[in-house]
């Protein structure tokens, strides 16, 4: 392999130059870093698996129905060997409309692999440069390894350095960190990619029906106006916060339950209207309880709104538009800006919000979940983000 100082033909790890005074701009290229100077092949062939990867496309090939662009090999400036060019996270360039990303793997590198090129260059140019030998016998070692790691993981906090960590961008972007721990997403980043072109325009597609400009707008502001979030179970949160004022305390849950019943009365509520009301009340109920058996909700505490929920999704469809290329990146930082000025009117603390979001997910999730699964990824997500260190939730300011 080729580091970003010289060559080794055996396969064992060269020693790379220092980072010149700055730190890896993500975690992926420290562990790359980490893996050429102190690892072995195999050991940065994991590193490699787990990471997701990124090629350049051009966006007039991109948006061609069934159509997948072949990977272009192109001379590495180091050494002049002719490569497919990968770049990860870290490594991206600044936010073009005409050229996208698509996310890979080594896996699919593998099998897509061109005829006649026999070098795999990743990040050149960067203090993070490697190239890697890509004959067959070294592409069945890419599917090894992926197979061994399982590709990309999820659950993770992951930041880019470079990107906003402090302030009212960096506190909007925050608002959507939930989504990205859970896809295992750098959470800080306006930038050329998110998930990569394809998959960013399919996410956007489903849930949300967005195909253009004018429908990603429509649903911005229906998620900025917290009108996707469940009208019901806003109503019935609703309910106990106006009882909580009346009575200076977090209400009972059968006063709650006779307070939902007289509103219900007095709406003249059809029999269905009634009984999605009454399963609200109960799912609230629920996972409030469990939250407080897990120790994340103190006694008499409660959640008085979901609208985080619909927050912390607005910034994720931010990013998404960004990455689809349905607006730029001085749009998406507005639109951000936009979302952390609402959060901040609706949550007095993170740890509010977090919990806003999280009751929300598990309510909106609950007939999908008899295992639990989704319960035990949200608190997991919780305590993430309200406990490390290294959390956004913990080193910026809720104002």
């Amino acid at each position: 392999m080729t580091t970003g100082t010289g060559t080794t033909g055996t396969g064992t790890a060269e020693t790379a130059a220092p980072w010149a005074h700055r730190s890896p701009p993500t975690e992926t290229e420290r562990l790359l870093h980490e893996a050429v100077v102190t690892g072995t092949r195999d050991d940065l062939l994991d590193v490699l698996a787990r990471s997701r990867l990124f090629v350049l496309v051009a966006r007039l090939y991109a948006d061609t129905p069934g159509f997948t662009p072949p990977l272009a090999a192109q001379p590495d400036p180091a050494s002049g060997r002719r490569c497919v060019t990968v770049l990860t996270s870290g490594a991206l360039p600044p936010w073009h409309p005409d050229w996208v990303f698509e996310a890979t793997g080594l896996d699919e590198l593998a099998r897509r692999w061109p005829d006649g090129v026999r070098w795999l260059g990743i990040n050149p140019g960067t203090p993070y440069a490697v190239t890697l030998e890509a004959g067959p016998g070294r592409r069945r070692a890419w599917l090894k390894a992926h197979a061994r790691s399982g590709g990309p993981g999820a659950g993770l906090l992951l930041a880019h350095r470079a990107g906003p960590l402090h302030g009212p961008v960096a506190q909007g972007l925050a608002l959507g960190a939930h989504l990205a721990v859970h896809n295992g997403l750098v959470w800080n980043d306006l930038g050329a990619a998110y998930e990569g072109y394809a998959t960013d325009r399919v996410r956007l597609r489903s849930p949300w029906g967005v195909q253009d400009r004018a429908t990603y707008r429509e649903t911005l502001e229906a998620l900025l106006a917290a009108r996707l979030v469940g009208r019901t179970y806003e109503s019935v949160l609703g309910i106990r916060r106006t009882l909580a004022g009346r009575l200076g305390r977090t209400p009972t849950v059968p006063e709650w339950s006779a307070a939902l019943t007289d509103a219900l009365a007095r709406r003249r509520s059809t029999p269905s209207d009634a009984d999605e009301a009454l399963e609200a009340l109960r799912l609230a109920v629920k996972y409030e309880d469990r939250f407080r058996a897990d120790g994340v909700l103190g006694p008499g505490e409660r959640v008085d709104t979901l609208a985080a929920f619909d927050y912390g999704r607005a910034v994720n469809v931010v990013r998404l538009a960004l990455g689809a290329r349905l607006c730029d990146p001085r749009e998406a930082e507005r639109a951000v800006l936009r979302i952390g000025a609402l959060a901040g009117q609706a949550y007095s603390s993170w740890a509010q919000f977090s919990l806003g979001y999280s009751l929300a997910r598990v309510m909106h999730f609950d007939e999908d979940d008899p295992s639990g699964v989704k319960y035990e990824q949200s608190l997991a997500q919780h305590r993430v983000l309200t406990q490390d260190p290294d959390s956004p939730y913990r080193n910026i300011a809720w104002s």
